[in-house]
């Protein structure tokens, strides 16, 4: 969420600095100050939640971003056979969601809005690939709690 916001505000001072046609019929001003504005506070939320969840203190996931992409094949074949039951179905269904969305020419905030049209398919992406990460890290973590080092991460 703070990468994301971060990526908004950045989009809106780019609007601000570069554009001087209108948008949509909204002035540029305008446009750039709300994704400004709306950035800043996307970034204080996932401070906050970055803070609260270090204060749960809970194990978190294991292992680097190469380990996590190989650990999504494994992750998908433990969820479908029934092995790894702390994926819920409802994740994997927003996953197939967000993928139709990306790839479906709907949109919300169409294309053809400069700078606002693709920051709706970039939202949806970022969300994807932190998700999937954390999911193929929790996976990672369950697979050396059960001490099975054939998969890819060793137990202590």
């Amino acid at each position: 969420m703070v990468v994301f916001g971060s990526l908004i505000s950045l989009s809106g001072l780019a609007v601000l600095l570069f554009r001087t046609a209108d948008i949509g019929g909204l002035s540029p001003a305008l446009v750039g100050w709300v994704m400004i504005a709306l950035g800043l506070v996307s970034v204080g939320v996932g401070v906050l939640r970055n803070r609260r969840k270090r204060a749960l203190k809970g194990p978190g996931p294991v292992g680097n971003p190469i380990q996590r992409a190989k650990a999504l094949p494994r992750l998908w074949k433990a969820w479908r056979g029934g092995r790894y039951p702390d994926l819920p179905k409802s994740q994997v269904l927003l996953w197939a969601v967000s993928l139709v969305y990306l790839v479906s020419p709907i949109d919300v905030l169409p294309e053809f809005l400069p700078v606002i049209g693709v920051t709706d398919d970039a939202g949806v992406l970022v969300w994807l690939l932190s998700s999937l990460s954390i999911a193929s890290g929790s996976y990672l973590r369950w697979e050396k709690d059960h001490r099975d080092p054939s998969r890819g991460i060793e137990a202590p």
